[in-house]
């Protein structure tokens, strides 16, 4: 149940980073809903991270935690290590999250739907891999 909700949320905010990749690249102001701040924190110096765009480092992190689950089932090493390796990358993204939170809120003072919609995933899959951990049984 709890993988379940963690695939289903990784893959939420997979096509959430996905958009906000396009539109950073594009810089197609159309794609922005609600209040037109996703305009404000896109044009930031902080929407990238060493000329990468944040929405496609969320890309590649949300493809690691689904690669992880995919794994889980089929692959010793990922059945013994998963829940750990899973628990590690949802502690990295919700730590980022928490930056991020804090530039918009703060440095920016804007805030965009979208990167919100991606924040409120990945604190979720932090709290399920949390779960996750302490459920499994130490080996």
């Amino acid at each position: 149940m709890l993988v379940r909700a963690s695939i289903a949320l990784g893959i939420v905010g997979l096509l959430v980073s996905i958009y906000m990749t396009i539109y950073k690249v594009t810089s197609n102001d159309g794609m922005c809903l609600g209040s037109g701040d996703c305009s404000t924190v896109n044009a930031s110096r902080y929407s990238e991270v060493n000329g990468i765009p944040v929405a496609a480092v969320g890309v590649i992190g949300y493809l690691a935690i689904l690669a992880v689950h995919y794994f889980e089932d089929r692959s010793s090493f990922f059945k013994k290590n998963g829940t750990l390796m899973v628990f590690g990358m949802a502690l990295t993204g919700f730590l980022f999250t928490v930056w991020l939170i804090y530039v918009e809120l703060v440095l920016l003072k804007a805030i965009c739907p979208f990167c919100v919609a991606s924040q409120v995933v990945m604190t979720l899959i932090f709290i399920l891999a949390i779960i996750r951990l302490v459920k499994t049984p130490q080996t």
